[in-house]
């Protein structure tokens, strides 16, 4: 399901941009917005000896209480180091605080686990961050932190979360929208502009009050230097300077327009406020600024002029209906600045030519979407596909984790307890101890999801290839660099637990982004390929206990849909054959050989790794038809479905029958072996043959069909009739077609079903929505919702089964309907139907707009991108800023109807 750049499209300037700027210390990467948007409640951040990340640094610490590993902000913008830090904050006169940065609850306080209870959106961006925008709704009414807290405690799982807007706060559209815009004159000349806009119908006072400061690396005993930010006292009229100095990145001279007030503090914690005694990092803490806005009291500010945190403060003291607001910045960095002298151009900096550099950026932003995003692609389905482009370049953060300094704790820090370096699964991630990134990395979200997840990043990374190919590649071989993967070979997950299991997709996204850059980069797909060799090593290894070829990966990202904890709840005597782990690992062999196959074509040395995972694929294929002395298969004659299996000891199964993506996901083990391998790959040719005439209980997984001269030779482990068998259930609606994509879980379980698993009686429940159970913690929303990922695989897998094999399939569309289409042309429904999600209906609204976004072109203008969406009616779930693998749309409207029928055709 991918798509070689269409040749002609013209290069526009950022697409120079990025031939200018391929890694991510380049110049044109150098600042960006990779700032999270929360860093309190991170594993980075918890010293505690129980590992509550949550409670050892909650929300209310954070406006005082300085951070280890990183900063956050709302709409920020920082060095690639992370060092030096701007973002706005405000105050609307009413709240016990500023908003320096979003409020959500955590995973124990909402009857739905966490959950951001704020409003925002990413509205644009380059790749280069050489044009940004950000939009912040901020309520004119007091906050009600106190309220969204009693709510979600007091709410079971059968209601929805309280969310901001049911306060009332909201009501009558009184709030600012806050739009933040970065824009570069040149790689290090950064033109910021804040714009406030009260939609309330009365005057409103508005303080804004954009902050820069440097991230503490001085009070942990590791490095003593400490930066400095100065206010110049020679500067222009109407003119603020401000001078950063920093040991490593230089110096930057930031420059606000008019006259606001200037406060000073440092990025050092209020100890007696935090912990109650003992005294304070510094004399000027980091909420000095906070106390001198809110509470009037400027007496913990420096008064010198120097600090290593300054605010700037503009009074706004009635914003009226309608109107808006406008503050100016400039951030200059000589490093970055070509022909730059020791000091910026101070005359003029908010001139014409301010306002110039926002236009042109603007203009460069819209050629160059205009060349991403196809010519006769809708405006609706534009404007969706360019806002998640926005998300993920919003997404890209910068994530600093040392695990061995984390495990050691700092010099001038306590003494870490003993049982942080109690053994997994007491202690965290203590056999990860190689683990030191300080790298951006695409995240799933900046709040929710404010650190990466290996799987979640390979998904991102095929949206990423239609803009920035050389960003996505770079993700995944940092993945399989020697500071994150594991000396065993199994990649990190994320920091709550780098040894979990996340599905091995790499090696699929690998392929897609090679082959979204045009099919030209060899040398990075050995490079990615050969790491990957040993991540394949270590599934073998490790996850086939017995040697059989079938899996148990344990967590799956998908365990709710089953009806018990697979990685900790199998009956005693008994061991669990999963069909989703086993179907994960026939998915990568065949991913494997798609690659291996790809590197023979000029190398024909490869050809003999191409025969290896060929062998493996059948292999794992015949452990799936059937295994066991008792000849057990993970396929289920009775209902025509894949089961995971419970073995006893004596080798007796036990089909755990719950009809779900578990057993929908051997769809997506598909590969089409081109013509051209039989006629030059001697040793793959050969070794086949082989297998035909020995082993034809191997080989039944090759399919075979033919279109006039033309043989079509796919591999799967979905015999014909068991395909069509399955594609019935997929394509019910009483099952697992919903009117937006395909459930996890089928709604035939609607009202609920008792079934015996291993000698006990269980319950399970199609929730189209929030979960009913907690099995996983509050953040459980597995049990019916369509989850956009797994929908891409099954989508990409029924493509590249209707271009090989299977293209002579036709099946009802949907099932019961009496229609029936080619398997190419049910794809694209279900593509049609996922890109349904985002797109405005009758009345405007957008069927994947969360519940608690009210109706109106104050919201309906804004597509959102969740994490899930309800099975039933669409409505999203879960994270609703998760431009990471929800970004894929953006993949599936660049990759447009008529291209997928090409490249079947081809």
């Amino acid at each position: 399901m991918t798509s070689v750049e269409p040749e002609g499209r013209p290069r526009t300037e950022e697409h120079r941009r990025l031939d200018a700027s391929p890694q991510d210390g380049d110049a044109w990467r150098a600042w960006g917005p990779y700032v999270s948007g929360r860093q309190w409640g991170t594993v980075r951040e918890d010293y505690s000896a129980d590992g509550d990340a949550w409670s050892f640094f909650p929300f209310d610490h954070a406006h005082a209480r300085a951070y280890r590993w990183g900063e956050d902000g709302i709409a920020g913008l920082c060095d690639r180091y992370g060092f030096l830090n701007l973002a706005i904050a405000m105050w609307n006169g009413q709240d016990d605080r500023l908003k320096e940065r979003y409020f959500g609850l955590t995973n124990g306080e909402g009857n739905h686990g966490e959950d951001a209870k704020e409003y925002w959106w990413h509205l644009d961006a380059t790749p280069t961050h050489s044009w940004a925008q950000h939009l912040y709704r901020y309520p004119q009414a007091a906050f009600p932190y106190a309220a969204l807290r009693e709510g979600g405690v007091a709410r079971g799982r059968d209601v929805p979360e309280l969310q901001l807007v049911d306060t009332g706060v909201l009501a009558e559209d009184r709030f600012f929208d806050v739009v933040t815009t970065h824009a570069k004159a040149a790689a290090g000349d950064v033109c910021i502009t804040y714009e406030a806009t009260n939609h309330g119908p009365e005057a409103a006072p508005l303080d804004l009050i954009p902050q820069l400061w440097f991230r503490n690396t001085w009070a942990w005993g590791r490095d003593d230097r400490k930066p400095v930010i100065e206010v110049l006292p020679e500067a222009p009229a109407d003119t603020v300077v401000l001078r950063a100095t920093h040991g490593h990145i230089g110096v930057i001279h930031v420059l606000a327009q008019g006259s606001p007030e200037v406060l000073v503090c440092d990025n050092e914690t209020n100890v007696p406020e935090v912990f109650g005694d003992g005294e304070s990092l510094g004399r000027h803490p980091k909420n000095a600024i906070d106390r001198a806005v809110v509470d009037g009291d400027p007496s913990l500010l420096a008064t010198d002029g120097r600090g290593t945190k300054v605010a700037l403060r503009y009074r706004f003291d009635a914003v009226a209906p309608g109107e808006t607001v406008r503050v100016r910045l400039r951030l200059h960095d000589d490093a970055w600045v070509e022909g730059a002298s020791d000091a910026p151009p101070l005359e003029g900096a908010f001139g014409q030519g301010f306002d110039d550099v926002l236009s042109a950026r603007r203009r460069d932003a819209d050629a160059f979407y205009g060349s991403v995003i196809p010519e006769h692609t809708g405006d609706e389905e534009r404007l969706v596909a360019r806002r998640a482009f926005a998300g993920l370049n919003w997404g890209k953060q910068l994530y600093r984790y040392d695990v061995r300094e984390w495990l050691e704790g700092d010099p001038a820090g306590p003494q870490p307890p003993a049982s942080r370096r109690a053994r997994e699964p007491h202690g965290r991630n203590t056999s990860w101890s190689h683990l030191a990134l300080a790298d951006v990395i695409s995240m799933p979200d900046e709040w929710e999801y404010p650190w990466f997840a290996c799987w979640d990043l390979a998904f991102h990374t095929v949206a990423i290839a239609h803009m920035d190919p050389a960003f996505a590649k770079n993700q995944l071989l940092l993945m399989c660099r020697e500071w994150s993967q594991h000396p065993n070979g199994q990649l990190p997950a994320y920091e709550w637990q780098f040894g979990d299991v996340n599905p091995p997709v790499h090696a699929w996204a690998a392929w897609h982004v090679y082959v979204l850059d045009g099919c030209r980069d060899r040398g990075f797909l050995v490079r990615v390929f050969t790491k990957l060799l040993f991540n394949f090593s270590w599934w073998l290894n490790r996850k086939d206990s017995d040697g059989s070829n079938l899996f148990e990966g344990g967590f799956l990202g998908m365990d709710n849909i089953s009806v018990f904890d697979r990685s900790r709840e199998v009956p005693d005597g008994w061991r669990l054959e999963q069909s989703d782990a086993t179907s994960w690992m026939a998915f990568t062999c065949l991913q494997m050989l798609r690659i291996a196959l790809e590197l023979s074509r000029l190398d024909r040395d490869w050809d003999g790794l191409a025969t290896t995972f060929l062998e493996h694929f059948f292999s794992i294929a015949e452990a799936m038809e059937t295994f066991g002395t008792q000849g057990i298969s993970l396929w289920d004659e009775t209902d025509e479905f894949f089961y995971d299996v419970l073995v006893d000891e004596e080798g007796n199964g036990s089909p755990v029958r719950v009809r779900s993506l578990v057993g929908l996901l051997p769809l997506i083990a598909v590969a089409n072996v081109p013509a051209w391998a039989f006629s030059e790959l001697t040793d793959f040719t050969s070794r086949l043959r082989w297998l035909q005439e020995r082993r034809p209980d191997l080989t039944d997984s090759l399919l075979h069909s033919q279109d006039g001269d033309v043989v079509h030779n796919s591999l799967t482990p979905v015999v014909r009739s068991r395909l069509e068998a399955i594609l019935r259930r997929l394509f019910d609606e009483d099952e697992f077609l919903a009117p937006h994509g395909i459930r996890s879980l089928s709604a035939a379980y609607r009202g609920g079903t008792d079934l015996e698993v291993g000698g006990t009686s269980v319950h399970i429940q199609y929730d189209p929505g929030e979960s009913s159970t907690g099995m996983f913690g509050g953040n459980s929303n597995w049990r019916g919702p369509i989850w956009f990922p797994t929908n891409v695989l099954i989508l990409d897998a029924l493509l590249v089964l209707a271009e090989g094999a299977g293209g002579d399939v036709e099946v009802e569309f949907p099932t019961g309907s009496a229609h029936s289409i080619a398997l190419a042309e049910a794809a694209i429904g279900i593509r049609e139907r996922l890109i349904s999600l985002f797109l405005p209906g009758g009345d405007g609204r957008r069927p994947g707009t969360p519940r608690e976004h009210p109706a109106g072109p104050l919201w309906d203008g804004h597509p959102t991108f969740s994490e899930h969406f309800n099975g039933d009616t669409g409505v999203g779930l879960g994270a609703s800023h998760q431009t990471g693998w929800t970004a894929l749309v953006a993949h599936l409207i660049c990759t447009t109807p008529d291209t997928l029928r090409e490249e079947i055709e081809t």
